[in-house]
């Protein structure tokens, strides 16, 4: 029964029942609601997109750490260690 999905007159069943739900005169409403929240949505999601390649060009690399131990500055104020 349910080999092919939806059959043509399974559509017309369901337009009917819709038309009988809400209206003839609310059907051009709801198509021109939908219709405008589809742009929205559509631009919305381009804004997106346009936003995230603006805002990652490229990865930046990190700076070079050094530690303490291999610091030029600590190793020239430090004074030898002297045994006693």
């Amino acid at each position: 029964m349910l080999r092919n999905g939806l059959e043509p007159w399974h559509l017309l069943v369901v337009a009917i029942v819709v038309i009988l739900l809400f209206g003839s005169k609310k059907l051009p409403e709801a198509a021109r609601g939908l219709g405008k929240s589809m742009r929205i949505l559509k631009s919305e999601a381009k804004a997106m997109k346009e936003e995230n390649a603006v805002a990652d060009p490229a990865p930046v690399q990190p700076a070079t750490v050094y530690a303490e131990t291999e610091s030029p500055a600590a190793t020239a104020t430090e004074p030898p260690a002297t045994a006693h």
